[in-house]
């Protein structure tokens, strides 16, 4: 049941990609946000399957505040995810993500990873100095690009790629520091489609990450990302293949959305 450690970050957490990414944008360290704004909160059902039977296993919930810190405007995003009671016995997960991203740059100034599964509990506190381009935690300071994202704030930062320059096929590159190492990283763009999940049919946009062999993924391509085809991005479908069995995400509420959600084609 470690798979439950998806419902987090649904959208990238835990993926150490190839180092072969190329990127499709010339200044990488900044990107203008239109996708989103202050008081977003997207909630979501995570599905565990053994043998093709689907069955309710938890909740992940992203939250976006304005707040300021050190005299600058952030994002604080906070991503949390917990298994549903029933299910506590086997595998308990109450995890915790948060993130301060600078408001004008999309870059993170903080990340806190609080998380306890399975009786494995760790603490995590990151400062990104945006000067010397280091990380600074718990275990010391580390040498990072200038442009490095966290798991969280990697998320929203995608949410605001131009995926109309792209083609199919296409690699979207980026950096991100995750347990005192920097992973260099992409996502493969597939094009659009359209979706049925729990919460509707959507105009999709699809798109797969590399994930390496570890403890839960199988490795390779294997993960696949469904997000809306309108001015919002947002994820409303993640599925992947784990060691037993198989995970599927889907977004089931959202308040407070920047733009219409035009992608919807039917409530289900």
């Amino acid at each position: 049941m470690k798979g439950f450690k998806l419902i987090v970050v649904p959208l990238i957490a835990l993926m150490a990609f190839s180092t072969e990414a190329k990127t499709h944008f010339q200044d990488f360290c900044r990107i203008d946000n239109t996708a989103f704004k202050a008081g977003e909160k997207v909630t979501y059902t995570v599905y565990y399957a053994v043998a093709g039977i689907y069955v309710n296993a938890g909740t992940a919930t992203f939250t976006n505040t304005l707040e300021t810190l050190n005299n600058k405007p952030v994002f604080h995003i906070v991503g949390e995810g917990n298994t549903n009671s029933s299910y506590d016995w086997i595998y308990k997960v109450r995890d915790k993500y948060e993130t301060y991203v600078d408001t004008a740059t999309m870059q993170p100034l903080k990340f806190i990873r609080n998380v306890n599964e399975g009786g494995y509990k760790k603490f995590q506190n990151i400062t990104f100095n945006k000067t010397s381009n280091t990380a600074v935690t718990n275990d010391g300071v580390f040498k990072v690009p200038g442009c490095v994202q966290d798991v969280v704030s990697a998320v929203f930062y995608a949410r605001n790629i131009d995926f109309s320059k792209l083609r199919k096929n296409d690699k979207i590159g980026f950096s991100m520091f995750l347990d005192n190492e920097v992973f260099n990283m992409y996502i493969r763009y597939l094009g659009k489609e359209t979706i049925k999940t729990k919460y509707g049919k959507f105009d999709a946009i699809k798109f797969k990450p590399l994930l390496l062999k570890g403890t839960i993924f199988e490795g390779g391509e294997e993960m696949t990302v469904w997000v809306t085809d309108d001015a919002n991005h947002i994820p409303v479908r993640i599925e992947s293949p784990i060691v037993v069995g198989k995970v599927k995400i889907d977004m089931m509420n959202y308040e407070n959305i920047r733009h219409p959600l035009t992608s919807l084609i039917k409530r289900r």
